[in-house]
């Protein structure tokens, strides 16, 4: 909180979780009637989200490089997190996304706002190329130098679907909980992939780089932030981030985060209601299962190995165990609820993908929503109303 951030978002859950939930309110998102086309048989879905302050490290590395061609990257994390809170309520297909980039036109001239528009359209024909239709809605470009020093890059985007294709999240005991790892390199990525997403980038960002940027760009932080707080780490963005990837911080800093889409929609092709629930580990990364099901004690006990940018934050930070595995997603940012025979199709069509899958864990029941979980090092860790 010193930084003006939080994981769970206590303010803002006390109003929002006492509003309409929808016409499926255990869903991932809220579903409302089709108000678009009226149908009984259909419903919408809007979601609004971002790339949060992922943007202002494309920002430093702009100004460092000059290569503007680094916002690709942070258009993509925008859309992204609005496409993959949407895959999991099944929401696949004929996706239109529309963009607002709010910046200081000082510090971002126009080949910045091409990058991002451009960046925009190329991941959005990538999708399409692998079945998921993402459909172009225009945007908002605001000068609003007052508000910010950099920019802020965020998405829209709305569907309309058969109720009859929402996954509903009914996640229940005796499920196994397969991971989908966000590291690597897939069938569908140019370069490998740190994992890091777009969720806990105000950290990382001030864990992991040096004062240097709080000397040169003071634009970038909330002069609030405690002196201690801001830009307190070792490294400049091309040092050589420690692990066996070669990647520099800056790369692994700003690694496009990772969509799922192509996956879910051959997934739900194939598995269809066998699949009970999907969860996109962002806000309350490993712990964001516990706001879904009821009476379910969700066991992690079976994690992926930590990726380096994430080792190498909490190595810096003195970050603990429990915060870490709250704020990050520490190696998955999707998962699976199935039954357990169902586990293997799922390890596979990942696979197909070149994207690393595995039974990360199970759910039992209980008299109230927790999470044990089981670090990669063997600490246990629990979550829940038992904390």
């Amino acid at each position: 909180m010193a930084r003006g951030v939080s994981a769970e978002k206590q303010d803002v859950h006390a109003v929002v979780d006492h509003l309409d939930r929808g016409l499926y309110p255990g869903s991932f998102c809220k579903v409302t009637e089709d108000v678009l086309g009226g149908s009984q048989q259909h419903c919408n879905v809007i979601h609004a989200d971002g790339s949060g302050t992922k943007s202002i490290l494309a920002y430093l590395q702009y100004k460092e490089t000059g290569d503007p061609s680094v916002f690709y990257g942070t258009a993509q994390d925008s859309i992204v997190m609005n496409l993959d809170d949407l895959i999991c309520v099944g929401a696949t297909d004929n996706i239109l996304i529309s963009n607002t980039i709010n910046r200081n036109a000082r510090n971002c001239p126009g080949e910045v706002v091409k990058a991002l528009i451009d960046g925009s359209e190329a991941f959005m024909q990538t999708m399409r190329d692998l079945g998921v239709n993402l459909i172009p809605g225009g945007g908002e470009t605001a000068d609003v130098g007052d508000l910010t020093g950099t920019l802020t890059v965020d998405s829209n985007a709305v569907v309309r679907m058969p109720r009859a294709a929402i996954v509903k999240n009914h996640i229940t005991p005796d499920l196994t909980i397969i991971g989908l790892s966000a590291f690597g390199q897939c069938q569908y990525e140019t370069e490998i992939n740190s994992g890091i997403g777009s969720n806990g980038l105000t950290s990382a960002r001030h864990d992991l780089l040096s004062q240097f940027y709080a000397e040169h760009y003071p634009e970038t932080y909330d002069p609030n932030t405690p002196a201690d707080l801001a830009y307190c780490g070792p490294y400049r963005l091309a040092d050589a981030l420690p692990g066996p990837d070669a990647m520099t911080v800056g790369e692994a800093l700003l690694s496009p985060t990772r969509s799922y889409a192509p996956v879910v929609k051959q997934l739900l092709g194939e598995l269809g209601s066998n699949i009970k629930g999907l969860i996109h580990c962002s806000g309350g990364a490993l712990t964001k299962c516990l706001k879904f099901g009821q009476n379910v004690h969700y066991i992690k006990d079976h994690l992926f190995a930590v990726p380096p940018v994430f080792s190498t934050i909490q190595a810096v930070s003195k970050t603990s165990d429990q915060e870490m595995h709250q704020v990050f997603n520490m190696g998955h940012r999707l998962e699976v609820y199935v039954p357990f025979e169902h586990a293997q199709a799922v390890i596979d069509t990942a696979k197909a993908f070149q994207i690393e899958a595995q039974i990360i864990g199970r759910t039992e029941g209980s008299t109230h929503n927790q999470l044990t979980l089981k670090t990669h090092a063997g600490q246990t860790l629990t979550y829940g109303l038992t904390n």
